[in-house]
């Protein structure tokens, strides 16, 4: 109890690097990141190891408080990231938030000036302008970066929901793969429609030999090469990953898969992954 503190609608680690020594545990930044999420129950700052060697550490949590820049900027003061400066996991909401971007506008990406509705070009050009920095009022910078933009991780498991989305929005409407998945199994109409699938759908449909047998033709194709990038997104990155990310990529263009904020960073920031996902995922758990 003396490690938490409540301030108003927030209660949190008052003394990280206390609360982990009275674990045996060495507090060292450089082995967690901090992962920080909201659902319609809470609002909350995990910390995680990376190689999730050690349990995840809960550090602020709230059950009023939303996903606002406001409320992120006071949980960051309140468990003192600055001297700490863990690495960021996240879904694309936050990490936007925490940079002072806005939200689905014509430059989401923080490393580049991907124009997101200059269509025309999105898969024959793979290289855009660098941003140099987030200077508040310029391509999308609303407020002042409370993070530094190097301490961001790339969401994988986001991701690689991203790219499932895309595959599924290609498939022909009446073809026997589409009218599939409508009858999947624990994938609601209303999750069809928008074309949500979770990890755990996407799990099952890996192993699903029915599924399988109805992608034909380019979708096949493009479901195959979905498969083995989902391995890059995860712990087995092949040395010969960009070819298989490239390779997929190729065969989404084929499908007719447009191309999201979660492909692009695909196609223009692929070395901007660290060398094991799975251990720096926002998957918590």
């Amino acid at each position: 109890m003396p490690f938490f503190s409540q301030d108003g609608e927030l209660v949190y680690c008052n003394d990280i690097p206390g609360l982990m020594t009275k674990f045996n545990i060495q507090h060292d930044a450089s082995e967690w990141r901090l992962f920080i999420d909201s659902s319609k129950r809470s609002f909350k700052a995990v910390l995680l190891h990376n190689g999730n060697r050690y349990a995840s550490l809960p550090v602020g949590h709230s059950v009023y408080l939303i996903e606002r820049y406001e409320n992120l900027d006071f949980i960051l003061n309140k468990i003192k990231y600055s001297d700490h400066a863990w690495t960021i996991c996240g879904d694309l909401k936050v990490n936007s938030m925490l940079l002072g971007q806005g939200v689905n506008t014509k430059y989401p990406c923080f490393l580049c000036e991907w124009d997101s509705r200059d269509r025309a070009k999105h898969w024959t050009k793979k290289v855009w302008p660098k941003r140099t920095s987030l200077v508040t009022g310029s391509k999308n910078v609303l407020r002042e970066s409370l993070v530094e933009p190097n301490k961001v991780l790339l969401p994988p498991l986001h991701i690689k929901l991203g790219l499932m989305k895309q595959f599924v929005k290609a498939l022909d409407r009446e073809g026997d793969c589409f009218k599939y998945l409508e009858k999947f199994s624990g994938v609601s109409e209303a999750k069809l429609k928008e074309r949500v699938f979770v990890g755990p759908d996407i799990r099952r449909l890996m192993k699903d030999k029915a599924f399988e047998s109805m992608v034909q033709d380019n979708e096949k194709e493009a479901w195959n090469a979905f498969r083995d990038v989902l391995k890059f997104l995860g712990n087995q990155k092949d040395p010969n990953f960009k070819r298989i990310v490239r390779k997929m990529l190729i065969k989404f263009k084929d499908l007719g898969c447009s191309v999201s904020l979660k492909v692009h960073f695909l196609v223009s920031h692929l070395d901007y992954y660290p060398e094991n996902l799975g251990a720096v995922s926002e998957e918590q758990g």
